[in-house]
């Protein structure tokens, strides 16, 4: 790496890496390996789920990696599932027990599910673990304003983060804004749109102009903007390369051209239609 991670800090004081690797799709026979990549490379935050069914092959990774448990940054996120109460905290269990972990650094509501109408009763599961330690932030996971509004109103912890997809293509602007109004870090699934903005002629251009990849260009940019980014690959040399983005710099002009590429085109489920639970 030519230049080391930098940390944000959340609204409970905990540093959480401005990079990070992603896990989803990961096949599970190859995500040991390719998480100990990541961190070879220098990455020291790492971003899995229930629902990626990786976890036990993140945690081999973690403890064949030689780093102190400390300087890493684990997150895992509850399966839709289990949003019942009772259910939500044994799932927590199981993720610590898949990982081999005592302890995780944030943990997510992996989707609002508003047909199924029980986030509120998962975020009381997940305050009642934040407070008992065995996880260091809680958050959330592609909701939308008003999925937030409820949890603010009704209750006793403001999520730390809320992981929602941004790329150049769809800023999710709103979405931003109002995390940013209420101390809530954004995270940004999918930033490289699941790779159909890297052909963008604005973003080559930019690539060229500054001796770069169109992908490290395109996470530049979301750096540059305040959030934290998961890009995903299975080969070691780009996910040593994505992260070699913090030794240069963007102009404004650059920003904004970048910015002016959104279209609000989405490459994943609308937050208020997912609702299944079957994964």
């Amino acid at each position: 790496m030519t230049a080391p991670i930098p940390s944000l800090t959340l609204n409970n004081g905990v540093a959480i890496p401005q990079l990070g690797y992603g896990t989803y799709k990961l096949p599970p026979q190859d995500t040991r390996d390719l998480v100990l990549a990541a961190f070879e490379a220098g990455y020291r935050h790492v971003d899995t789920a229930q629902m990626y069914r990786n976890e036990r092959q993140v945690g081999e990774a973690v403890a064949a990696s030689g780093v102190p448990r400390d300087e890493l940054f684990v997150t895992s996120k509850l399966n839709n599932a289990f949003h019942a109460y009772d259910e939500a905290h044994a799932a927590f269990d199981r993720s610590l027990d898949d990982l081999g972990l005592d302890h995780l650094d944030l943990f997510l509501i992996h989707w609002p599910l508003p047909a199924v109408g029980r986030f509120l009763e998962a975020w009381r599961a997940l305050e009642e673990i934040y407070r008992s330690g065995r996880t260091r932030a809680i958050g959330v996971s592609n909701f939308q304003p008003h999925h937030l509004r409820r949890i603010l109103d009704e209750g006793t912890v403001v999520p730390a983060v809320n992981q929602v997809e941004v790329h150049p293509w769809f800023g999710n602007e709103e979405v931003r804004a109002f995390d940013a109004d209420h101390g809530i870090v954004t995270e940004a699934w999918s930033p490289l749109g699941r790779g159909r903005v890297l052909d963008d002629p604005t973003i080559a251009r930019l690539a060229a102009d500054h001796g770069r990849t169109p992908a490290q260009v395109v996470l530049r940019w979301h750096v540059q903007r305040g959030d934290v980014v998961f890009p995903k690959s299975a080969t070691p040399s780009r996910i040593a390369e994505n992260a070699e983005v913090f030794d240069f710099e963007l102009s404004g002009d650059d920003m904004a051209a970048v910015t002016g590429l959104d279209r609000a085109e989405r490459t994943g489920s609308h937050p208020d239609t997912e609702n299944r639970t079957d994964r």
